[in-house]
């Protein structure tokens, strides 16, 4: 049987999750200069699944404007040149001699308001995992026996405020990253 402080610190750390994945999402959006944790967010289509770019190639940034993608499986370039292409990072890849260059189109001010737009979608990716953690941990409370109302109802005060909490640290992250974006 659950307990309240129980029920508060699992949505606690779960509201955590999402923030660090909201996080590992920004960081794959490019500021300026290329970062191989840029394809992060791409998934490849390997062995009859959905994997992780960097679970079939490795992925370097030898100069600021390009990055290489070195597939592990060389049949497998194919496909990842495809599914870098078709991400919504806006990158035209190009396959030459077993590995995949990407060239980083420079930053015009368009390309910088998509980025952002590709941002806020992210956000409210994140925001939505906090908000269901928190609902999914409000019906767990209402569901316990032999807890008071008033018992019921400090939890939902905790929990909303664990909720506000990690939306403002989500809040911060974008408006930090927006900032980091827009600056030319």
């Amino acid at each position: 049987m659950s307990t309240i402080a129980q029920i508060l610190k699992d949505t606690k750390s779960g509201m955590e999750k999402a923030l660090e994945a909201s996080k590992r999402d920004f960081a794959g959006i490019r500021t300026g200069k290329a970062s191989p944790n840029m394809l992060d967010t791409i998934k490849v289509e390997a062995y009859g699944s959905l994997v992780p770019l960097n679970q079939v190639a490795q992925v370097s940034a030898p100069e600021p404007r390009i990055l290489l993608v070195t597939p592990f499986d060389k049949g497998q370039a194919k496909v990842i040149e495809k599914a870098i292409r078709e991400s919504e990072l806006g990158l035209d890849p190009a396959h030459q001699g077993g590995v995949i260059r990407v060239p980083l189109p420079s930053m015009n001010e368009q390309r910088r308001k998509e980025l952002v737009k590709v941002l806020s979608k992210l956000a409210e990716d994140g925001r939505i995992a906090i908000r269901h953690a928190r609902t999914d941990a409000r019906d767990k409370v209402k569901k316990l026996d032999g807890v008071s109302e008033d018992d019921k109802k400090h939890a939902e005060k905790d929990l909303q405020k664990a909720h506000d909490e990690c939306i403002g640290k989500l809040e911060t992250l974008l408006k930090t990253k927006e900032a980091e974006i827009m600056e030319v």
